[in-house]
Parts: structure tokens; C-alpha cells; sequence
């Protein structure tokens, strides 16, 4: 399996499934989520609340709409309860049960950013290490290239520099 740090907005990203870094709720606020929101469309939204509350770490799949994927996997590696913030083992499960559900629905190609980081509160670097060790020891079935995505130069470096030989 191909591992690769890209940078570039993940809802202009082509692949068979998009992650989206979301919450228990299912709830399509800011950041990934808002940012795949305004590609795909408000329905996408509807779908993903349709689905949850779901459980810390749990994933949830949708169509992606206008987006250039099959599927939108939604990772809740946020709580929307409590205070909000994001745990090395939510982020571990996210990333690791985003990983399986691509391989289930038969993906070749997915793209991730950094679970569990930015409004979860949780350190990017730290996070960039899990998500990355949860992807490199992850055995696929199907999946052939997963890409880790960085938005602003800053994330990119931090996060290619946490990954390092792990790719």
C-alpha cells in the first residue's frame, strides 16, 4: 500500500473515499467538515446526521455527492459532548476503523487529513504520529494508495516531518 503526505484541500481531492475529521454528532461544522460540506453540497450533511450520534472513534459512510469520491467516511474522532477534545486512543480508532471501512467497501484510493487535530484540540504533531503509525501498520485488503492531507504549508512540514519513515 502506498502511504503519501499531500498538501492541498481535501474536498478537491480524487479518490474512491474522503475522510472527514468529524464529531459524534455527525454534525458538518468547520474545517474538513465544512470544507467538504460546501463541495458536496447540503445534502451531505442531512445524510451524515441521519446517521449518528455515533460512538468515539466509531465511522460512519455517506454518498459524497458532488465531491470527485464514492464515499465520504465520517471518523469521529471528536466527542461533541464533554470537552470536546480528541484522545490518542479516538484518534487511533478513527483512523484505524476509516482504514477497514474503505477496505469493506472495496476502495483502492482514500484520502485522510489529521484526525482528532485543529478545533479537537488535540497537539497536530502528536497526531500526525498516530494517525501515521496507525496507517503504516494497518495490513489493507484493497486499498492501494492512502494520502495524508495537509492544507497550509505549516501542517505539511509538521505533519511530513511526524511521519517521517514511517511512509
Amino acid at each position: 500500500m502506498e502511504f503519501d503526505v499531500i498538501q492541498g484541500d481535501i474536498a478537491a481531492q480524487e479518490a474512491d473515499a474522503l475522510v472527514n475529521a468529524a464529531g459524534t454528532s455527525l454534525q458538518m461544522g468547520s474545517g474538513v467538515a465544512g470544507a467538504l460540506k460546501r463541495r458536496a453540497g447540503p445534502e451531505i450533511n442531512e445524510e451524515a446526521v441521519s446517521k449518528g450520534p455515533i460512538d468515539l472513534g466509531g465511522v460512519a459512510v455517506t454518498d459524497a455527492y458532488d465531491l470527485e469520491a464514492e464515499y465520504v467516511i465520517h471518523a469521529a474522532a471528536m466527542p461533541h459532548y464533554g470537552d470536546g477534545n480528541a484522545t490518542e486512543t479516538s484518534i487511533r480508532e478513527a483512523t484505524r476503523n476509516s482504514l477497514e471501512r474503505a477496505d469493506e467497501l472495496d476502495c483502492r484510493s482514500l484520502v485522510l487529513p489529521a484526525l482528532g487535530c485543529g478545533v479537537a484540540g488535540f497537539a497536530l504533531e502528536r497526531g500526525a504520529e498516530i494517525v501515521g503509525e496507525t496507517i503504516a501498520e494497518y495490513e489493507p485488503s484493497t486499498l492501494e494508495d492512502v494520502r495524508f492531507i495537509a492544507y497550509s504549508d505549516e501542517e505539511y512540514e509538521t505533519i511530513r516531518s511526524a511521519v517521517e519513515g514511517l511512509e
